[in-house]
């Protein structure tokens, strides 16, 4: 008689939304995986529709609470792009601003309070404070650090309304600049001493496997976190526009979230397929821990992207360094304005997860048809790919104790916004 076994994880903790895990084993074998997104779908793309590119902008970023400046300056790439908005160089300065507070409000979010405990054995992160107290609080002030910026570029913490088509409606001072930048420094030690934390865990390699990564291409040879350019790990660069011939999506019957493949296989987005396709281009303190944590290790094993928000975190408070620097003697920015009411426009940014795609057809000044792709729906593909194979091994060497949790770290290390990706929307009138 065959032995079977099911293994049921729900709800996956530690990430964003409702989840979970199902990995049903034959003969000591791996026969199917599943990681399943239960929340149901959620139509934004069917909400945007008939909608001005304005309107369009105070609808998306509802989609999640974590990156909602991500959906917002994503489908600010695409609409003007469709309706012919030039932005100055000082406005993409503030964009960038802006997109940098929401990377290290994320990352310390994931790195500190949903992925260390696993690696330093405890429930949570308030059980790592007795011995921990002092990278716990300092935890704490980095994400607050975050959300500050987040706020003062968004208007309020969450769903701002201060970016807007062709610029931002309000602006910081000059002196609120300033503080942001002496903030930034005052905080970049704990982020290069994080380095030295992950760099001494012991990580497993029992889920290591071939996969492929993706992400945008930053103009020039900078690291960054925008491009109208997808590059691949095989060495291939497609136009932004031709997004549907790279990521294929499909729908499956376990869950409310599409998935999609690159070469009819999985594939990953994120923080280390950044690391890895665009490491060599950083500078500064993040390029030193660049150098100090990357081994051929980093492209088999999903674990590494807790490391690889490790290295960004330093990037972008760098980049926030730099970035003041160059406001506070930048020209005035200006809105501004569109000059054409019909078009179509794909626009991409790397979310903190990964390569996050909007795209619009606009006809008349209304929205026609939009499409989203977002990180997750990227991704699931491979951590189910990992699952197995880390399962498999497992499962080889008698090894069987804590498996649950060794699935759950695979799935958490990839930092998965549940509710971003169920978007499911086929709506069909009768």
């Amino acid at each position: 008689m065959s032995n079977k076994k099911k293994i049921s994880i729900e709800p996956l903790a530690r990430v964003e939304g409702h989840g979970g895990i199902k990995v049903e084993i034959k003969d000591n074998k791996i026969s199917n995986v599943e990681v399943r997104i239960l929340e149901g779908p959620r139509l934004f793309e069917e909400l945007v529709v008939g909608k001005t590119p304005q309107e369009d902008l105070s609808i998306v970023p509802r989609i999640c609470a974590i990156c909602n400046l991500s959906h917002k300056y994503a489908a600010l790439r695409g609409l003007e792009k469709a309706i012919g908005v030039n932005i100055d160089p000082t406005t993409l300065l503030y964009r960038e601003l802006m997109h940098h507070g929401e990377m290290i409000e994320s990352h310390s979010l994931h790195i500190y309070f949903l992925a260390l405990p696993d690696f330093l054995g405890y429930d949570n992160a308030v059980a790592m404070a007795d011995k921990y107290g002092d990278a716990v609080t300092k935890a704490l002030q980095l994400k607050k650090f975050g959300n500050k910026v987040m706020r003062i570029m968004g208007g309020r913490m969450i769903h701002g309304e201060n970016p807007i088509i062709g610029g931002f409606s309000r602006l910081p001072s000059k002196e609120t600049l300033t503080e942001i930048k002496e903030e930034a420094i005052k905080l970049l030690d704990f982020a290069v001493a994080t380095i030295d934390l992950l760099g001494g865990l012991k990580i497993p390699d029992h889920m290591e496997r071939e996969t492929q990564f993706l992400c945008c291409k930053p103009l020039g040879d900078e690291y960054g976190y925008y491009g109208d350019i997808l590059v691949t790990s095989d060495g291939e660069e497609h136009p932004i526009e031709n997004y549907k011939r790279v990521i294929k999506e499909r729908v499956v019957s376990h869950s409310f979230a599409k998935r999609s493949q690159y070469n009819n296989k999985p594939f990953t987005v994120g923080a280390l397929a950044r690391i890895l396709l665009l490491g060599e281009r950083l500078k500064g303190k993040a390029k030193q821990a660049y150098d100090k944590l990357v081994t051929d290790r980093w492209y088999r094993n999903p674990l590494f992207n807790n490391h690889a928000q490790a290295i960004e975190q330093i990037y972008s408070l760098e980049g926030i360094i730099e970035t003041v620097n160059q406001l506070l003697i930048s020209d005035n920015a200006t809105i501004a304005q569109p000059t054409q009411e019909t078009g179509i426009g794909t626009g991409a940014v790397e979310a903190p997860r990964g390569t996050l795609i909007h795209h619009y057809e606009v006809k008349d000044g209304k929205i026609k048809a939009a499409d989203f792709i977002t990180p997750t729906a990227m991704f699931l593909d491979d951590i189910e790919a990992f699952i197995r194979c880390g399962g498999e091994h497992l499962l080889a060497k008698s090894k069987r104790d804590n498996i649950e949790l060794q699935f759950e770290m695979i799935a958490r290390a990839y930092d998965p916004c549940i509710s971003c990706s169920a978007h499911l929307v086929e709506v069909v009138y009768i």
